[in-house]
């Protein structure tokens, strides 16, 4: 068994534990490869690097970075030398946003050993963790992923669900885009009738930059009756950042299906409802 989140404390001991693959997720969004130019600066040794426009979404599908194909995932982690026994810790900058995406896509395709690095990047440097600049290039490997049934719902089945009072549907964007005073990318604004906001920042203690622990995050999600709900969905704007909500709630011990299009693809349905706050 392996724990979701592991501390930069743990990540020094074990840095160099054969089996273990590190992968750098640094991305800016509406800054196509800064991502990849931030981790080649430096990164915490013997790190890979995936990004989600290239690697962690397709090209075609329900909103703006819909689930990449089965074979195009497989690639990637292929060419990483990550197998079945591979135990991958992943990273972002360390708000928990691409990483979770790529925690949440190994799970999805069936690695079952991986876990996200808390504080990231960011809390890394902060304990005086080492890096370096070399790009390492590893043996590829034969990963064969397993899509799991049930774990992605379409906007048919969500707006199916939204009116059921057995069902929580979470809205990880910032409040005044779920609210609609704003809506700087899609087309347009407002939130899914019936959801519940839950920006995916609340997950991260701004004091110290590490995930709240699991008993307050349980405490934050109850307040919104998660634990009474028999379905979680989460959805954001295109679906990255719904994951580090989904991960915020397996911390929880709640289990939750993303909406892979998210309100990038709601919002373009003119026959879909949209609510807003004024």
């Amino acid at each position: 068994m392996t724990s979701d989140l592991v501390s930069t404390d743990w990540l020094q001991t074990h840095l160099n534990d054969p089996g273990l693959r590190i992968v750098d997720t640094r991305w800016i969004l509406g800054n196509p490869g800064e991502g990849r130019r931030q981790y080649e600066a430096g990164h915490i040794p013997g790190a890979a690097h995936l990004d989600v426009d290239e690697h962690l979404s397709g090209k075609e599908g329900p909103g703006r970075h819909p689930i990449p194909p089965k074979r195009d995932f497989q690639k990637a982690v292929s060419d990483l030398g990550i197998e079945r026994e591979t135990y991958v810790i992943v990273y972002d900058e360390g708000k928990g946003m691409p990483a979770a995406r790529l925690w949440w896509l190994l799970k999805y395709f069936g690695h079952e050993k991986v876990s996200l690095l808390d504080g990231g990047w960011s809390g890394w440097l902060k304990v005086g963790g080492e890096s370096e600049q070399d790009i390492r290039h590893f043996l590829p490997s034969k990963f064969i992923g397993r899509a799991k049934l049930g774990w992605v719902f379409d906007k048919e089945r969500v707006d199916t669900l939204r009116d059921d009072p057995r069902v929580l549907i979470l809205d990880a964007r910032s409040p005044e885009r779920y609210r609609g005073d704003v809506e700087p990318i899609d087309a347009r604004a407002g939130h899914i009738p019936g959801a519940i906001n839950f920006h995916f920042a609340k997950t991260i203690d701004p004091q110290t930059g590490y995930f709240l622990k699991p008993e307050t995050l349980k405490e934050e999600f109850k307040k919104m009756e998660a634990d009474q709900a028999e379905t979680i969905v989460c959805y954001c704007g295109s679906g990255i950042t719904a994951c580090t909500n989904i991960f915020a709630l397996k911390l929880a011990g709640l289990d939750a299906k993303l909406y892979e299009g998210s309100w990038s693809d709601w919002a373009k349905d003119a026959d879909k409802s949209v609510t807003t706050i004024k």
